[in-house]
């Protein structure tokens, strides 16, 4: 019953776990169509046990639609989380919609998804004022970034409050010995954020055979997983999937 899943896996000792949805909406804009529905699907991760939603509106409209993020905002009763870039339009976008929290994340047009962090170092003043407009509004804000050190000073340096760490050269790597490398730089850079007091999630490319790894690396608050609860949901429904993930995302003792 409920009692014995929280006693084996008390809250306390949990991982966040965002549910990115987008390419829900990918599946729907490949007809331009009404199904499957955006605002269904958050609301079937929530049931399956999402701490949090996360989507990501891109300047070119691939997946997420505006009205998305507006109706999400509006009927969920967990945080959503805003992926976005630094453009003008997305930041307005951004303050009408007043989510609980964003992720500012590079975007390039012709990439499939977003391939690296947010180059912070190299442009501290333009996500600076970014960050300022959005915390006056009472928004948390996140950094998606690589695990090193230099972006993590910078992202102190600008105001967020929380990085986000790209897991995808851990993701991606083809070695246990690379696999072994990016877990060391990913656990350096958290706890060089945690020091700076900055709150430290992660996420990009994790599944359910490589995430287990992730959640030893220190201070994690959140994961934010979508490609492969999505694709899992496929063939078990969201709802099944998310619940699949939530007891691999644990705390390391």
């Amino acid at each position: 019953g409920k009692g014995k899943v929280a006693a084996t896996f008390p809250w306390e000792f949990m991982i966040k776990l965002g549910v990115n949805i987008d390419h829900v909406a990918t599946l729907r804009q490949v007809r331009r169509a009404t199904e499957p529905d955006i605002l269904q699907a958050a609301l079937e991760a929530i049931k399956g046990g999402a701490d949090g939603i996360t989507i990501h509106l891109r300047e070119d409209r691939r997946h997420i639609q505006d009205q998305d993020v507006f109706a999400i905002s509006k009927k969920i009763r967990v945080p959503l989380n805003l992926e976005m870039s630094l453009a003008p339009e997305i930041v307005r976008i951004a303050l009408d919609v007043n989510p609980e929290k964003v992720c500012l994340v590079p975007e390039r047009r012709q990439e499939l998804t977003t391939e690296g962090g947010l180059a912070v170092s190299k442009e501290v003043k333009r996500v600076s004022r970014a960050v300022s407009v959005l915390t006056k509004r009472g928004i948390v804000v996140s950094l998606f970034i690589a695990p090193s050190e230099k972006e993590v000073r910078a992202a102190y340096q600008s105001g967020a409050q929380y990085v986000e760490f790209h897991t995808g050269e851990y993701a991606h790597a083809q070695t246990s010995k690379a696999r072994a490398r990016e877990l060391v730089r990913l656990k350096q850079a958290a706890v060089l954020a945690h020091s700076l007091g900055l709150g430290v999630n992660a996420g990009h490319g994790l599944n359910y055979q490589n995430v287990q790894a992730v959640c030893q690396v220190p201070h994690l608050d959140e994961l934010n997983i979508g490609h492969s609860i999505v694709s899992r949901a496929v063939f078990t429904g969201l709802r099944s999937a998310v619940s699949e993930m939530k007891p691999l995302i644990r705390k390391s003792s």
